[in-house]
């Protein structure tokens, strides 16, 4: 997949593909107050990807997540799920495309973690006996089944987000948007979640979106990268083609990888141009495997020719 630019949010990127799960089709969204959320945004995801949404604050990243599946209605433009258009039909919506807020405290009221992860299944129209049985295998997913009996109020930050995410899973959806899912979390959690949003796509097929102020996170993670800005996708790619172009990368005001500022800095300090674009750790490592096996027979050409 090539790095695509889109000036001002233009009508290319609204193209059908088939198969979406969702498609925003040149959505805008005016709050009562003026203030204008997204403009003309051109959005879609299909399923088994992970894409993710970067952009700076108040680019419009968590006023789309709120339109993906009916909390926010569009001004003007319209989404589909799954071919149909959402207008009017949020309750449809709701069980094919969940949502996980940036904070958990805005999800979970029920007094129990089981009651609150029960919840939406209940209001699928499931018994409570099924309920109980996908809260249970919702919870077992995500690895918080010990924590069923304890009350919100009184768990960790990285235990609510954990809850938080199991009560969405319960629903079995195609496809969840998570807004900052590793925010403010202890790194152990943050990890913990990573692993999830990998095996929702990896074991249950389930496509994601997450909005994040972390490239790192995103590059790791993700399939497809959309970058916001002014309230439309201006570009999409890879994680590759993306976190490389690093005036796009200023203008939207991101930062550069870790791993890309290092591999600069290596190739730099080595005197060798950057041949490669490492995205994870593990490509980095690669990468100066090659540069020392270069190195290595470059020597050993010098020493056969002395």
């Amino acid at each position: 997949m090539m790095l695509k630019k889109y000036a001002g949010g233009a009508t290319t990127a609204c193209l059908k593909t088939g198969g979406e799960i969702v498609h925003v089709d040149c959505v805008s969204h005016t709050y009562p107050d003026g203030s204008v959320g997204i403009h003309h945004m051109c959005f879609h995801v299909v399923p088994g990807e992970i894409v993710g949404l970067c952009g700076a604050n108040g680019s419009g990243k968590s006023t789309l997540i709120e339109h993906l599946n009916g909390l926010l209605e569009p001004t003007e433009g319209s989404i589909t799920v799954l071919g149909t258009d959402m207008k009017g039909r949020r309750r449809e919506i709701w069980k094919e495309v969940g949502i996980v807020f940036q904070r958990s405290d805005d999800q979970l009221f029920a007094p129990t973690v089981m009651d609150d992860v029960m919840f939406g299944p209940i209001n699928l129209g499931k018994t409570a006996a099924e309920a109980r049985k996908a809260a249970e295998d919702a919870l077992s997913a995500v690895g918080a089944l010990h924590l069923s009996q304890k009350m919100p109020n009184y768990l960790s930050g990285g235990q609510k987000r954990l809850v938080c995410i199991a009560g969405v899973l319960a629903m079995k959806p195609r496809m969840i948007a998570m807004d900052e899912p590793t925010s403010d979390l202890d790194p152990q959690h943050a990890d913990l979640v990573e692993q999830i949003i990998k095996d929702l796509r990896d074991k249950y097929g389930i496509s994601v979106v997450i909005a994040t102020h972390d490239m790192d996170l995103a590059a790791r993670l993700c399939d497809r990268i959309c970058v916001v800005r002014g309230g439309s996708i201006i570009a999409e790619g890879t994680p590759a083609d993306v976190f490389y172009d690093e005036s796009m990368l200023k203008e939207s005001g991101l930062k550069k990888l870790r791993v890309a500022e290092t591999y600069e800095a290596i190739c730099r300090v080595a005197g060798v141009s950057p041949c490669s674009r490492p995205i994870t750790p593990e490509d980095l490592a690669r990468c100066v495997e090659t540069m020392m096996k270069g190195r290595s027979y470059e020597g050993l050409g010098r020493t056969q020719n002395n």
